[in-house]
């Protein structure tokens, strides 16, 4: 069990979006999702269920001019949750890695809660400009501020895949597995799991 509850509140407004988020790490996949995108609904959802992270999530953006302030500005949102959930990181496993088979797509995505962000992902050639509503390009934007927003060594892999949507759900819950183990509690680490003694 957690010594204390692993929960965050975050809310960013700018002239762009109005972004409101409830986290708790230590869920069972529990969630209220609107993003105003229909499959970055799906892709939240798919996160906070293969990740069992509790998530309420609100956004509402300019969806006028098109959905990359929504999700760009969300996952800036979502590594502040979850820098903040982690608090001084004391007793996590902090890394975390799994490969995803989803149909014919193969994703690796590997994670480091280092304190020092870095983003690579390599593979990840979409052949659809769009699923629905939702742009592909905004795949690399949005976890790349996540990254950045958390503090977070980030890595994906797609090893194989031709259809957009399954690559990108892939990528979801293959980083929502590899963050379930990095953010787990190990009993054996009595501080952080760092040569520096912080993280």
């Amino acid at each position: 069990m957690a010594e204390r509850e692993r929960t965050a509140q975050v809310q960013r407004t700018t002239k762009e979006t109005r972004i409101r988020m409830e986290l708790a790490l230590d869920g069972s996949g529990m969630n209220e999702i609107d993003t105003g995108i229909g499959f970055f609904d799906h892709m939240m959802d798919a996160f906070s269920r293969h990740g069992f992270f509790d998530l309420a999530l609100t956004v509402k953006g300019d969806l006028r001019v098109d959905g990359h302030h929504s999700v760009e500005d969300t996952g800036i949102v979502l590594g502040e949750a979850i820098k903040k959930a982690l608090g001084d990181k004391r007793g996590i496993r902090r890394y975390g890695y799994f490969i995803l088979p989803m149909d014919e797509a193969l994703v690796l995505c590997a994670v480091d809660l280092s304190g020092r962000p870095y983003f690579v992902m390599e593979g990840a050639d979409f052949k659809a400009p769009m699923v629905g509503d939702f742009d592909t390009e905004l795949v690399r934007e949005f976890f790349y501020s996540v990254s950045y927003a958390a503090g977070m060594n980030l890595h994906f892999r797609v090893l194989s895949g031709t259809n957009a949507h399954h690559i990108i759900e892939g990528m979801f819950k293959a980083f929502a597995k590899a963050l379930d183990q990095a953010v787990s509690l190990e009993p054996r680490v009595k501080d952080v799991l760092s040569t520096k003694g912080s993280l």
